[in-house]
């Protein structure tokens, strides 16, 4: 393959993706429902637009350099060679954009003026070709190397997909830029290494950049949404604690680890009174304010180490791992009263709260079915003394707590 077929090759892959991603995120004008799975694919992922830029400023500056010698100069060379830095820039960018890190303003767009202001003087001054390519290659690899700075962030925590094309872009970069070194120090080759031999090697290095940050963009933000969807999947979005399911997951282990001699673990369910009657009177949005202040309330009292689920309706369980009945009941003591102290502001009221809290602690022959129907009962007693109380069941009695 020569060096203009790969020059056509980088313009056209480059439009196709810019095509491929145009035609996909039309149907961001669906319904509702096809808006959402869009969504779930990647439309409007962080540095999505951001990447789409690079991918168009990089096609149109490819097929400028493939018109080399049809079209005039200032064309082909500086303007191709300006949008050429500045979709790397956006590679960069995007990539920095995916980690969270927003500021790339600050950093690579200096960087990017510098360079296009180097490269434009050398073409105006008549500098040499092998100076102004030492000038964008440098200016590419540094691109390059910021964005897989950006996808290194957290190296021990990443995943092999993003500590391979950590690595790759790294190799690739260097690539690009001992490619403007060479041309430069060697401008009639050196041994077997051929002036052509060199373009050749670099300009596949840059093909491999572009379907890197290509393929490897679009498989991050599949990963990312991935990962999201099973977070999602154990969250309940509007208090944003652990729903049933998630609740489950986290009580198996500590139900796995009853059966071993060693400090107990608590779990208590705390149901709001009446809250049947704030739906019915008050509506469903004044239900969700209380539902979430009830779980901040639930929050601000427990450790880092404790867990909060939502079962659904007004009722949460509190897991407390390495926590005894008798602590597990003032836990639930402080949970009832900042419920009761915190009314809840909404649109046609103050709405007081009040709950009843039931308590237990895990045996060694738990079951999770065996051990919520030991907390219901604490919490049917606590309902029956009149409701804004605290009770534990331990071994088939009840004890209440007075408020």
């Amino acid at each position: 393959m020569d060096i203009k077929t790969l020059v056509l090759a980088l313009a056209l892959g480059n439009l196709s993706l810019c095509v491929a991603l145009f035609f996909f995120e039309q149907s961001a004008g669906a319904p509702a429902g096809a808006r959402r799975v869009n969504s779930l694919n990647g439309v409007g992922s962080p540095g999505t637009a951001t990447w789409a830029r690079a991918r168009q400023l990089q096609a149109l500056a490819w097929g400028l350099v493939y018109l080399r010698g049809t079209l005039p100069d200032f064309l082909t060379i500086p303007l191709a060679n300006t949008l050429l830095l500045a979709g790397f820039a956006f590679d960069a960018a995007a990539l920095w954009e995916q980690a969270g890190r927003r500021i790339w303003r600050r950093y690579l767009l200096p960087v990017l003026v510098l360079a296009v202001a180097a490269f434009v003087g050398a073409w105006l001054l008549q500098r040499t070709p092998s100076e102004r390519q030492l000038i964008s290659s440098l200016a590419i690899g540094f691109f390059v190397a910021a964005g897989a700075g950006a996808l290194g962030r957290g190296w021990t925590a990443g995943t092999l997909l993003r500590r391979y094309l950590v690595v790759s872009t790294v190799v690739l970069a260097l690539a690009v830029v001992a490619r403007g070194l060479l041309v430069l120090l060697l401008p009639n080759g050196w041994s077997w290494v051929s002036p052509e031999l060199v373009q050749g090697i670099g300009l596949v290095a840059l093909y491999l950049v572009m379907l890197g940050n290509g393929f490897g963009y679009l498989l991050l933000v599949r990963q990312r949404l991935q990962g999201e969807l099973e977070r999602l999947e154990v969250i309940d979005p509007l208090t944003t604690a652990l729903n049933r399911r998630g609740f489950h997951q986290a009580l198996a282990p500590w139900l796995a680890l009853a059966r071993r001699p060693g400090q107990p673990t608590a779990l208590v369910i705390v149901d709001l009174d009446d809250f049947k009657r704030v739906n019915d009177h008050y509506g469903h949005l004044a239900g969700d304010q209380v539902l979430v202040a009830m779980a901040d309330a639930c929050k601000r009292q427990l450790r880092d180490s404790d867990t909060l689920g939502h079962l659904g309706g007004g009722e949460f369980a509190i897991l407390l791992p390495r926590t005894a009945v008798e602590e597990a009941l003032l836990v639930a003591e402080r949970v009832r009263a900042a419920l009761a102290a915190q009314p809840v502001k909404a649109e046609k009221a103050i709405i007081n709260l009040t709950a009843s809290l039931g308590a237990t602690t895990m045996r060694a022959d738990d079951t999770t079915v065996g051990l919520f129907q030991r907390a219901d009962q604490a919490l049917r007693q606590a309902r029956a003394a009149g409701g804004n109380q605290v009770a534990a069941q331990v071994t088939g009695s009840a004890a209440v707590l007075d408020a």
